[in-house]
């Protein structure tokens, strides 16, 4: 199959203002993710999509392929859409802009899972830490037994009423499209929990598109507070 990774970075973030133009350890955000991606051989394309002409010079000047894309769009995937429609794949990779810790491992099982034809989307979780499991940023999902989401949530799903202590899993922020299912995203309006959570996979579950997701043991940081951008730092430091 031939795959491209997405990489949405926009300017406006209201936890962490200017968080995509933030450098870590001397190098901006999207950087690290970009280099990241980069390392995976299992891709034919990279591209940093952003609608800011900021970001866009910053990667024009490192080097990083980068492309603009409209200011109206509401979520990363309207804007993996419109770089679908001028890039031909089997499968679009929409990988978080502020996943600096992304690994070629995780991108491999990605793309394992979108090797069933009759997959339109997937994505990966980890085993949730147990200092995470109730942080509403870092956003729990619960699966059926053959991998299909079954909710994606802040909150600390599932909830151990009887203190049986279930496993929990952490979403990270990767995603595989089918360009039908691109097509179809944007077609609907935010749906009613989207908008309660502010999470676009909902959006999938609530029109009746399925989401397989895969297991990996490799964690990740998420950048979405000073806190987190302190914590990528200590470990892209070691590094």
């Amino acid at each position: 199959m031939k795959a491209i990774a997405i990489i949405p970075a926009r300017l406006a973030s209201t936890r962490l203002p200017r968080k995509m133009l933030r450098e870590i350890a001397g190098k901006p955000l999207p950087g690290w993710v970009y280099e990241a991606v980069r390392a995976s051989p299992l891709l034919a394309d990279v591209i940093i999509a952003t609608d800011s002409s900021e970001i866009f010079d910053t990667c024009r000047r490192h080097g990083w392929k980068a492309q603009m894309t409209a200011s109206s769009h509401r979520s990363g995937t309207e804007r993996i859409h419109e770089i679908s429609n001028s890039h031909a794949a089997d499968i679009y990779l929409n990988i978080q802009g502020d996943e600096p810790l992304v690994r070629p491992e995780q991108i491999a099982t990605l793309i394992g899972v979108m090797n069933d034809p009759n997959v339109e989307v997937g994505t990966v979780k980890t085993p949730c830490p147990p200092e995470e499991i109730a942080n509403p940023n870092a956003v729990k999902v619960v699966t059926a037994p053959d991998g299909k989401a079954l909710y994606f949530s802040r909150a600390t799903i599932p909830f151990d009423r009887d203190r049986t202590h279930p496993p929990y899993y952490k979403h990270l922020g990767l995603y595989g499209y089918r360009k039908s299912a691109l097509d179809q995203f944007v077609t609907w309006p935010e749906s009613a929990l989207e908008k309660t959570e502010r999470l676009e996979q909902l959006r999938f579950l609530e029109n009746g598109i399925s989401i397989h997701v895969a297991e990996t043991p490799f964690d990740s940081i998420g950048v979405d507070t000073e806190e987190d951008l302190q914590r990528v730092a200590k470990v892209l430091q070691r590094r």
